[in-house]
């Protein structure tokens, strides 16, 4: 068993979708990055490379690269987990958790949870989302963005 950890953090943007998990959130700004910058899916993406020890997202999916100019991070997770099987794992569960002031996001868990658990083939029970607040202080407090932590639990696999 290794673990990993995950952390993003993006700035919002007016005219664009907010985009968390895979799904999109109404809000009146989006977050603003290279990619759909999904600020949880990055910090998953992240935990799980870091369990297999091959780095963050930056390394693999640089932003300087056209490629993945407004590319789903839901499609950057899918090919994490191809990195992580190549490795010779599987995850295992994942928890994480969203820090933002706005908007309120209890609502829209279990459709994250279960749009992760899809890219990453684990049963939802394995997914675990939540959001929290700063009670008003620091950069998300006062609504200038928005971070994501992230844990990744996963296993080697069998048939190595």
């Amino acid at each position: 068993m290794r673990v990993g950890f995950g952390y993003d953090v993006h700035s919002f943007i007016a005219g664009r979708p907010l985009i968390l998990g895979g799904i999109t959130v109404p809000y009146l700004f989006g977050l603003k990055g290279h990619s759909d910058a999904d600020v949880l899916t990055h910090a998953i993406c992240d935990a799980l490379l870091g369990a297999i020890a091959e780095g963050d997202i930056g390394r693999h999916f640089p932003d300087t690269d056209p490629r993945y100019k407004d590319i789903r991070s839901t499609t950057l997770l899918k090919n994490v987990l191809t990195r992580v099987r190549e490795k010779g794992f599987h995850p295992v569960n994942i928890d994480a958790t969203i820090v933002a002031q706005k908007p309120k996001l209890s609502d829209f868990i279990p459709r994250m949870v279960k749009e992760i658990s899809d890219v990453l083939e684990m049963e939802t029970a394995r997914v675990n989302v939540k959001a929290t607040t700063t009670e008003g202080l620091g950069f998300t407090g006062r609504e200038e963005g928005m971070a994501a932590y992230a844990v990744a639990l996963v296993e080697e696999t069998k048939e190595k």
